[in-house]
């Protein structure tokens, strides 16, 4: 088959379609047609089902999405809809040919949306701009890595240099990574877990002593009651679908606290059986509260405060005693303060009832196998850090931690992120860490902290970052104010960016800027030493190999272990006692490594080999040991604080649409949520479009409310009634990170707060979206309803010399 590049087309926003009503139920038929139908259309028959059948199964490779975990048993169907789109999308063998660089300018692409961009096709030959130059060139590999070493020589310091990763990236990637930046001498490693679970990690671990989850697969089947806060699994990660069924089935609750309610956890038609297929599936959540934008907080402390209540009326028949006198402390400063908690502040912080709060409480009491799982609902919260300790507080109350079917679950959105923090992506590693990897490769690693997400950001503004090094991922788009990212990166004198496919990042440059394409973790890694494996940590600890199954759409394209490598040997010279040609050739070299420094991944080459690979330790979970200075698990007290809105103004969340991953666009459908052929949309409450004046269908501006005096705008946004909380909207990401000042963080953690969005609206006197991505986005393009558009595509002589065969 031969290869060709895509013309797709792009014209406005005047063909959206918005349905009566959202939809009732998620997956079913539908879920299994708008997997399979662009599969076989962009990949035919033969690519499927080397994928698709491989994917998640012990031999062959991990979902490129989500890091939900594997059953032990594997079905053959062990995907879901999103996980197949994010197959094809990867491996569709479809390439950009050298002509396009010439043809099309970065003046012309940044009018393009994302959508366009990653249609184009695999990158598959290294470019670079020079500086004053509009255009990308192809060059050699040994070219590229000629002039990414000479910038990152001449930097003078280097910490002039920072290096962020993408949770794509394996283990053994990740590893060498950081490895590189600290032998380069800096700790700037901004990841993508700055921007989503950073909230997390700092909570569970100034509670629990580790920053995962303290859950097992089993677990979730097993639960008597499961708290889903803050997540839409039906989108976002829906095999975990299948778990809540589970419980379900087993005789479990499931309660789901969100403020827009979510088709997947009001029913679920599981496609794999008989009655999700025939029947009317499974409802989900037994109780929905439909909770204001952050008052997550408030709803914890108030359900903890009716256990203490419970306690005193029934002493000695609640409380979990011997776990709390063995393991815990706080206990009496946290009784203490939530006994003053007062429920109209409760009522007025959640939206909620109070008979609806002691719905929750008396599930909660009754209930002796409790998990509670939340995602960025939670995390993107100014308190996220504070609202998931207040989660933990719960828990150990009724010593919910480290027994089986019960626990605290954040829900990974990156299929490695979490692998990627264990491995050593951090800006902030403990001493132990930094000891064990001197050791290892002969060298003092930088100690001073280095900068995350938002940090780099203004480093790079500031002209204190000079030189940007991407492992995969789009940072400028998915950073919050983005004009302000898009004039850092503009400030720096090079961008490198190692990737699959197009992204806007690749347009927001440095003075200089290069494209190194690599392998997707779907293709064969054939290196000198034979056929690689990979590496890869779901969200339950849980370590497996990842193999690929397809032939890689181009023979010029190099792993990210190579490229990583070959970096190295161009920028650090003999700085460390790294054999950076070796880990190349034979990634169980690397292997051999991470066995020696990350605990945890001691034997690391033979434990991967097992059947389903092993387990990470895990002190909570697996002995109720904990990490923390006195060895105990700390209940704390945490001011309540909620977000006022002034008059005449709404919270504003940001969120995915369901052809969505990430920055990346399927399409421009959401199909649960009743959205065709549009993003520029903003779902508001009918009572609140009459209250602000404003009617259904209407074209607005949304402007950010704040004191800094920037403008931040987004035009001509169509409203759809909705039935989300009252004074809460909700608008699509990434495009609304534009809303969000850089300075607007969660605190403790420094994630944006992009669940947390002041916001006012004015009629808008524009008709079509703007070109400025950061304003509107740019023009998107005529999506069918199966998640990808119907691609026309034209073959030349040049192009058919381009491409090769599969």
């Amino acid at each position: 088959m031969t290869r060709k590049e895509p013309r797709v087309i792009e014209p406005d926003e005047k063909n959206l379609h918005v349905e009566d009503r959202p939809k009732e139920w998620a997956a079913g038929l539908p879920g299994v047609y708008y997997s399979m139908k662009p599969a076989i259309e962009h990949m035919g028959v033969e690519r499927t089902l080397k994928t698709v059948l491989k994917m998640n199964h012990k031999d062959g490779f991990d979902c490129p999405s989500c890091a939900w975990p594997d059953p032990a048993k594997r079905k053959t169907f062990e995907f879901c809809e999103n996980g197949a789109k994010a197959v094809t999308w990867e491996a569709a063998p479809v390439v950009i040919s050298s002509e396009f660089w010439a043809e099309n300018s970065l003046s012309d692409l940044r009018k393009r949306s994302e959508f366009w961009l990653g249609m184009q096709g695999r990158l598959v030959e290294p470019v670079y701009k020079p500086a004053g130059e509009d255009h990308y060139r192809p060059v050699s590999w040994d070219e590229a890595f000629e002039i990414i070493g000479r910038k990152f020589k001449s930097l003078d310091s280097p910490d002039e240099a920072a290096f962020y990763t993408s949770g794509r990236t394996s283990n053994e990637a990740a590893f060498l990574y950081q490895l590189f930046a600290r032998g380069f001498g800096t700790n700037n490693l901004p990841d993508c877990s700055n921007m989503c679970h950073e909230s997390s990690g700092w909570a569970m671990g100034q509670t629990i002593g580790i920053g995962k989850a303290t859950v097992t697969f089993e677990d979730y089947e097993n639960a008597d009651l499961i708290i889903v806060m803050g997540q839409n699994p039906g989108t976002n990660h829906p095999r975990m679908l299948t778990e809540l069924e589970n419980c379900k089935r087993n005789g479990g609750q499931v309660v789901a606290v969100n403020p827009l309610p979510e088709a997947a956890l009001k029913r679920y038609k599981n496609p794999q059986t008989v009655r999700g297929v025939a029947g009317k599936g499974t409802e989900i959540a037994d109780q929905f509260l439909q909770i204001r934008l952050g008052g997550d907080m408030a709803l914890l402390q108030a359900v903890s405060k009716r256990v203490f209540e419970a306690e005193a009326k029934n002493p000695g028949t609640v409380l979990d005693h011997a776990f709390l006198e063995e393991h815990c402390e706080g206990l009496d400063e946290l009784r203490d303060y939530l006994l003053t908690l007062d429920d109209a502040t409760v009522v007025e912080a959640t939206g909620l009832r109070i008979e609806e709060i002691d719905e929750l409480a008396d599930r909660y009491l009754a209930a002796d196998k409790v998990i509670i799982t939340w995602a960025m609902g939670i995390t993107q919260q100014k308190k996220g850090v504070a609202t998931i300790k207040e989660m933990i507080n719960l828990l150990l109350l009724r010593g919910n931690i480290g027994k089986p079917g019960a626990g605290a679950s954040p829900i990974r959105g990156h299929s490695n992120v979490q692998g990627d923090r264990t491995m050593g992506i951090w800006e902030q590693m403990p001493p132990t860490f930094m000891d064990a990897l001197g050791k290892e490769f002969s060298f003092e690693p930088p100690r001073e902290h280095g900068a995350d997400a938002v940090e780099a950001i203004k480093r790079m503004r500031d002209g204190r970052v000079k030189a940007y090094i991407a492992l995969g991922g789009n940072l400028v788009s998915a950073i919050s104010d983005t004009q302000v990212a898009e004039e850092a990166f503009e400030n720096t004198d090079m961008t490198v960016q190692i990737s699959i496919k197009l992204n806007r990042s690749h347009l927001i440059t440095g003075k200089e800027a290069l494209i190194l394409p690599c392998k997707g973790r779907t293709e064969i890694d054939q290196q000198a030493t034979g056929e690689q494996f990979v590496s890869v940590e779901d969200t339950v600890c849980a370590v497996h190999a990842s193999r690929g199954t397809v032939e890689p759409v181009s023979d010029n394209l190099l792993s990210e272990p190579a490229i990583i490598s070959r970096l190295a040997r161009a920028i650090l010279d003999d700085r460390l006692d790294a054999d950076w040609e070796g880990f190349e050739k034979d990634y169980d070299l690397i292997r051999d490594h991470i066995s020696r420094v990350v605990e945890g991944c001691e034997d690391y080459n033979r434990r991967i080999r097992l059947d389903g690979g092993f387990v990470m330790p895990n002190g909570p979970r697996d002995s109720r040991t904990f990490n923390t200075p006195t060895g105990k698990a700390v209940l704390t007290v945490n001011d309540l604080e909620y977000l006022e809105r002034p008059e005449g103004t709404l919270i504003l969340q940001s969120l995915r649409a369901h052809d969505q991953w990430n920055t990346t666009i399927y399409s421009h459908n959401d199909r649960y949520r009743g959205i065709k052929k549009g993003r520029h949309v903003v779902f508001i409450n009918p009572e609140d479009i009459a209250e602000l004046g404003l009617t259904d269908g209407q074209n607005v501006d949304i402007h950010g409310v704040y004191d800094d005096g920037v403008q931040r705008v987004l035009r001509a946004y169509r409203v759809v009634s909705y039935p989300t909380a009252r004074g809460c909207a909700a608008s699509y990401y990434p495009e609304a990170n534009v809303l969000v000042p850089l300075d607007e963080v969660a605190q403790g953690s420094n994630t944006p707060t992009s669940k947390q969005i002041i916001v006012r609206f004015e009629p808008s006197s524009h008709t079509a979206p703007t070109e400025h991505y950061s304003a509107a986005t740019a023009p998107v393009p005529d999506a069918e309803a199966d998640g990808f558009p119907d691609v026309r595509t034209e073959e030349t002589p040049a192009k058919q010399a381009a491409a090769s065969s599969v």
